[in-house]
């Protein structure tokens, strides 16, 4: 039994999803600066809190990428926040 809880732990880590979208704007990054910020949510998603702003990220740029994601530290602070319904996704801007 102790066996396939470890199994099922591991195959639990591996074969999730990142639930990342990645928006190309124009012709994309034309270069590798990158503005990251984090995204913040009540009630696990539904109520955004802050302000982010993809077109301000670029700074005005024509050409750009925009991903959101939920990276490793995102998941490690859902993990605790989400017992309060608080959770994170981070914004990267690729110009």
């Amino acid at each position: 039994m102790k066996k396939m809880m470890i199994l099922l732990l591991v195959f639990s880590i591996l074969l999730t999803s990142c639930a990342s979208h990645k928006h190309i704007i124009g012709s994309g990054a034309q270069g590798g600066a990158t503005v990251e910020k984090r995204q913040w949510y009540a009630l696990w998603g539904l109520v955004p809190i802050g302000d982010v702003d993809s077109n301000e990220m670029a700074g005005g740029s024509a050409n750009y990428e925009i991903e959101t994601t939920h990276t490793g530290l995102d998941w490690i602070i859902n993990f605790f926040t989400g017992v309060v319904s608080i959770t994170s996704r981070t914004v990267i801007v690729t110009k």
